[in-house]
């Protein structure tokens, strides 16, 4: 059993006999992986700071937006280090044990499916916050918000465990994962935008009713049509850079 188990982890790394042509491979992905892991831990202590000191976001918007922040921060902690550490074992042409590929997916699971957990918990959030409006307050509390937080990174341990116990099945289930993850967003976003080209569409009809009597009508019809681009262009680049991050995460894995 632990023969055949760490023939699959085996699959996914290069062989010893494949280090010598893939060295220029290793050191431009050592030499990257390293700038990359000081931007993400900074980068992300920076969000997790400017979070918590900006006190007009929700309290359960800020739990959520914490915990995927504290994700990231243990790719750039735990995992990119650690895959440098590979990587340099790789240069030096070492052998690497078993156990130490098994600890690395293991690792790379765990903060990958809480990250695309915790996109999905703060698309599900603002979701909520538009087409509940005023019950928002009652039905999304903080004591709510934490336990889906801790039932969350508890789902992605016990999910990165597969990876260690039946490393057959990992690679299906995370990818499902991810995948699905993904697909909610986008739809929840899409979602999100329809609703704000509704009440868009609901504004600019209510100023055209009262264009005759309202002076100012065509400034605010003006200003709300460029607020509904900008929420449509940031929809958007927010939905790709999502895309693009899963793509990524489900690539590694």
């Amino acid at each position: 059993m632990e023969k055949s188990s760490c023939e699959v982890f085996l699959k996914y790394v290069p062989a010893i006999s494949e280090h010598e042509i893939l060295r220029t491979t290793y050191t431009v992905n050592c030499v990257s992986n390293s700038f990359l892991t000081y931007t993400a831990v900074v980068l992300n202590i920076i969000a997790i700071h400017a979070i918590r000191k900006t006190w007009a976001l929700p309290k359960p918007l800020k739990t959520l937006l914490l915990s995927l922040a504290v994700s990231d921060v243990g790719v750039g902690v735990f995992v990119q280090p650690y895959y440098t550490s590979l990587l340099i074992k790789w240069l030096q042409r070492e052998s690497v044990g078993c156990t130490s590929y098994k600890v690395f997916f293991v690792v790379l699971s765990l903060f990958a499916i809480s990250s695309f957990f915790g996109v999905v918990a703060v698309s599900v959030d603002r979701f909520l916050a538009i087409y509940l409006h005023l019950r928002y307050q009652e039905i999304v509390t903080p004591k709510r918000v934490f336990a889906v937080v801790i039932s969350q990174w508890f789902l992605s341990a016990v999910l990165a465990l597969i990876t260690w116990w039946y490393p057959h099945d990992s690679s299906v289930i995370i990818l499902a994962v991810g995948t699905a993850c993904l697909f909610v967003t986008a739809m929840i976003y899409t979602k999100i935008y329809l609703v704000f080209r509704r009440h868009k569409l609901q504004i600019q009809e209510s100023f055209r009713v009262q264009r005759a009597a309202a002076s100012g009508s065509e400034v605010a019809t003006s200003a709300n049509r460029r607020s509904a681009v900008d929420i449509f262009y940031l929809y958007t680049l927010y939905l790709w850079l999502v895309i693009c991050q899963g793509a990524v995460i489900c690539f590694l894995l």
